[in-house]
């Protein structure tokens, strides 16, 4: 499949739109409380009016599946945020061993509480299911699944997520792939993609952001102006925060660093920034929340166009949790492809079933999903806090994740 296919071919602005502007989100809000220095070094939450909205929502009740290199359950700001998942690369580990720091580091922004100094998330109410899938490095050091992405998407279909997101990218789209993102849709997750960090080292597309059914998520900075790197095209849906975004140093989880960003970050802050709305709807699907997202964003050309480097404009949450603005539109129409998708997580069984050939072959631990872990079950304890707080915009640098088919290994890793 190839980049864009399936989507509505509404004009796509290349020369234009390369900026918008947060301005009118910055307009009245109030400054967060000076914490720890990495919390200090969150200037989204400032730009999204995250505390206006907390007092509003939180994204409780909402369940986010984070499919990265695992999620680190006892970082001081994830104590209590984390849930059972699955380890899709069947390494010694499990789900809640982050062999990178980098899926501890997305679920943060997403669901940090800020505990401890750590970050703070967008939407601190929210639960993280973490899906381990492996990257370069991890794969050329242990045997692993060979299509543990397609298996992590799958179990996250499965799972109780409304939301799946996914800060990793790739140059090779698969049929399995494809066909498990088709699955996602059917039942009635919001998947977020991030688009990828090569913008200037040829700007291939990049998977699965690439898919017809997927959120693909641009990088923006302070200014408004698409991140230099954040890869742009056809599959840019929209953007959020992804310049100057701190991070996890490393898998020690010790201390944060300073970051360039990257679409991961900006992932994660999307998939935040959607959990806050659907909090606030309970009964909406996820064509209703993307609808809202979209017709909300900030964008200085016609409403329905799409540029090529932001998509739809920045993400702004806030416009439809403190205004009521946005139109949630056809419940059963995706927003994505205009086609009728007759899903509802509000009705999960009324939505159609994969064929049980399509049923990945690690399916069956997808029951383990969804318990709450405390932090003595977090197989990468730590004292440390970890901050999470990335809600609009910016990945802290794009994994490459590539299939490994046929004993054919393609390169893949948190970038």
């Amino acid at each position: 499949m190839t980049a864009g296919m399936g989507r509505p071919q509404k004009r796509v602005l290349n020369a234009l739109a390369m900026a918008a502007s947060w301005s009118v989100v910055l307009t009245g809000a109030a400054q967060p409380a000076a914490a720890a220095d990495a919390q200090s070094k969150q200037w989204y939450l400032n730009a999204l009016q995250a505390e206006e909205m907390w007092k509003v929502t939180t994204g409780k009740g909402i369940k986010v599946a984070v499919i990265d290199t695992g999620v680190n359950a006892s970082t001081p700001s994830l104590k209590g945020q984390v849930l059972k998942g699955l380890d899709a690369t069947n390494a010694a580990g499990g789900e809640h061993d982050d062999y990178r720091g980098h899926g501890t580091n997305m679920a943060e922004l997403i669901a940090g509480t800020g505990k401890g100094g750590g970050l703070q998330g967008l939407a601190p109410g929210v639960k993280i299911i973490p899906m381990r899938i492996s990257d370069t490095e991890f794969q050329n050091k242990n045997s692993v699944t060979a299509n543990d992405y397609e298996v992590a998407i799958r179990a996250a279909a499965d799972s109780d997520a409304q939301i799946i997101s996914m800060s990793f990218a790739s140059d090779y789209s698969s049929s399995g792939e494809r066909d498990a993102v088709k699955y996602a849709q059917q039942k009635g997750k919001l998947f977020f993609a991030g688009v990828g960090n090569n913008a200037e080292e040829g700007n291939k597309e990049q998977y699965p952001a690439s898919y017809a059914q997927v959120v693909g998520v641009a990088a923006a900075d302070r200014k408004g102006k698409v991140s230099e790197f954040s890869t742009n095209g056809n599959a840019v849906d929209i953007a959020a925060p992804g310049s100057d975004i701190p991070r996890w140093c490393n898998n020690s989880f010790k201390s944060y660093c300073d970051g360039a960003g990257g679409t991961s970050a900006a992932t994660a802050i999307a998939s935040a920034s959607a959990a806050l709305v659907w909090s606030a709807h309970p009964d909406w699907t996820a064509n209703q929340v993307l609808n809202v997202l979209f017709d909300t964003a900030s964008r200085t050309w016609k409403k329905g166009d799409r540029s090529a480097y932001l998509g739809h404009g920045l993400i702004r949450p806030a416009m439809n949790i403190l205004k009521g603005k946005g139109d949630p539109g056809d419940p059963d129409v995706s927003p994505l492809t205009e086609e009728r998708t007759g899903g509802s997580p509000a009705s999960p069984n009324s939505t159609p079933s994969a064929p049980a050939s399509q049923q990945p072959a690690e399916n069956g631990r997808a029951d383990k999903v969804d318990e709450t872990v405390t932090a003595g079950d977090s197989e990468a304890a730590s004292d440390d806090a970890v901050p999470l707080s990335l809600i609009v915009g910016g990945i802290a640098g794009v994994a490459v994740l590539g299939a490994v088919v046929f004993a054919v290994v393609r390169r893949r890793g948190a970038a």
